[in-house]
């Protein structure tokens, strides 16, 4: 199967299964019947709100590229247009009007990365020269964010955006699927490790959890919790050190991720794996899962999710999935977004 932007896919990679200008990628296998099949998890009718504040971690300790949001009130004929009376304007008004504006960066805390946030350097048109690629061959220079001066550090030509692949994709499948959860945190307890495949299938064995083609996978480490704790003052060296993390690097368990066919991988930590991942002989990722998800698969990764009341209430009930709602902000163009994740049991 070839695309007119790619002669050649990465191995093992799912470019063009779901057609040649496809942005969901293993979203699509979140058909009708699997939607249905998530309704049918629901029992109780309680939800759990699964995201952090979204002016946590606090400061900017787990990624100096991103800071806290920033809110401020919107102006109004000069003036804050926050407690405003609009007698002020019209005497017999009695109105009074409170209006806000954020600025925002978009993967600070509880997160969706869209399939347009990694890519990798690689021989789509096979002419021996590597090209910057993301998922379904999505040229680098064209599709994502348009041609960018490096050295200047300045989008060229383009309004900046992802022209392909943004997160609005996904707001528009208005992601909504059954999730299975794993419990790393309460089999490995609260020390950092790498979680690899071995690891991963004991825990999901000892909890009896089976995760099926297009369901959504949720890993609760405890990392969030810790995060929340720490009231917006983190603490670097204890977050560097504690919590389970995936090995990006366990080729076993990239191989468990293509074969399960899970829609999207999601956990509470930053990240999802290991940074930085354990060393590699010769060129490789910085970001190995990233790659393996986002630009191979086109499987989406949501970060720093709150998942320890959740995971509490389904270990208190024998159960292990549910039924996930979480569509991030229908803003074109951007390569990531909040989410404010709800399951329901």
């Amino acid at each position: 199967m070839c695309s007119a932007r790619w002669k050649r896919r990465p191995e093992g990679s799912t470019w063009g299964d779901f057609g040649a200008d496809d942005q969901l990628g293993r979203l699509n296998l979140i058909t009708a019947d699997k939607v249905r099949q998530a309704v049918g998890e629901v029992r109780e009718g309680v939800s759990f709100c699964l995201s952090l504040p979204l002016d946590y971690p606090g400061g900017s300790v787990l990624n100096p590229r991103r800071r806290p949001p920033q809110l401020s009130p919107t102006q109004r004929d000069g003036r804050p247009n926050m407690v405003y009376p609009l007698r002020l304007e019209d005497p017999e008004l009695t109105d009074v009007v409170c209006d806000d504006q954020v600025l925002i960066t978009l993967q600070y805390s509880t997160q969706w990365d869209s399939l347009a946030h990694v890519g990798a350097l690689f021989d789509a048109d096979g002419d021996g020269v590597e090209e910057m690629v993301f998922y379904n061959g999505w040229r680098g220079n064209v599709d994502i964010c348009g041609p960018v001066d490096h050295a200047l550090g300045a989008a060229c030509n383009h309004a900046y955006g992802a022209h392909a692949l943004g997160i609005e994709n996904m707001a528009a499948k208005a992601i909504q699927g059954r999730g299975v959860l794993v419990d790393l945190h309460r089999h490995l307890g609260p020390a950092r490790q790498f979680v690899g495949y071995e690891s991963l299938m004991r825990v999901m064995d000892a909890d009896r959890v089976e995760v099926e083609p297009g369901d959504m996978l949720v890993l609760h480490t405890g990392f969030a919790e810790l995060v929340l704790g720490m009231q917006r003052d983190p603490d670097r060296q204890r977050l560097e050190n504690s919590c389970a993390v995936l090995d990006g690097r366990d080729e076993r368990l990239l191989q468990w991720i293509t074969d399960s066919g899970i829609a999207a991988l999601c956990a509470d930590n930053y990240a999802v794996e290991g940074l930085p991942a354990r060393p590699a002989a010769g060129r490789a990722p910085a970001l190995p899962l990233h790659q393996h998800c986002l630009f191979k698969l086109g499987v989406p990764l949501g970060e720093l999710w709150h998942l320890t009341e959740l995971a509490r209430w389904l270990h208190a009930h024998g159960r292990g999935r549910f039924l996930l709602t979480a569509p991030p902000l229908r803003l074109p163009g951007a390569v990531g977004s909040p989410v404010t994740p709800v399951a329901t049991v």
